[in-house]
């Protein structure tokens, strides 16, 4: 299996609902539309190219990009022949919610309360959407990108030190 042939076969059964596609790596990667995500990973595992073992599933946050400033990573594989392959699928924060993959991957149930916790992505129909890591009364998502990573007020460092 190539990463061509299984490009084709989504763009073919899907050619509305992916947006981008490159190969970084040698590693095909996706965009796909929100709305059609759960269609095409339902398809990619049922259908001939047999993609049936969800790797990982996670967050990332653009806060520079409003219009794709959320985004849920997909990481699928074929063990069989060792074929990988990576959807994402962006969004508003405010619309920050997708369809669950449990139905589909049982594996799918604690990545998507993972990625809920630490970025605040709902999953539609999920068993039981609740933090797995962070205090349930935390009041954040510690991931998303809101906060400077260092105190600007600080004085005792040198940043010429670390290469900026």
């Amino acid at each position: 299996m190539t990463n061509e042939f299984v490009l084709e076969a989504i763009t073919r059964e899907f050619p509305e609902s992916v947006i981008s596609h490159e190969t970084p790596y040698d590693f095909l990667t996706l965009e796909i539309k929100k709305e059609d995500i759960k269609k095409v990973i339902h398809h990619l595992k049922d259908s001939s190219l047999q993609i049936n073992f969800l790797t990982d599933i996670c967050g990332i946050h653009y806060p520079d990009t409003p219009e794709k400033e959320i985004g849920v990573i997909y990481h699928l594989h074929n063990m069989m022949t060792n074929f990988r392959i990576r959807l994402k699928t962006f969004m508003t924060r405010e619309t920050a919610e997708v369809d669950s993959m449990t139905d589909l991957y049982a594996g799918a149930n604690w990545m998507e309360r993972e990625t809920f916790d630490f970025y605040g992505i709902k999953f539609k129909g999920h068993p039981d959407l609740r933090v797995i890591l962070n205090m349930e009364d935390l009041g954040y998502h510690p991931m998303l990108k809101e906060y400077r990573l260092e105190d600007g007020t600080r004085t005792d460092k040198d940043d010429k030190m670390f290469g900026r």
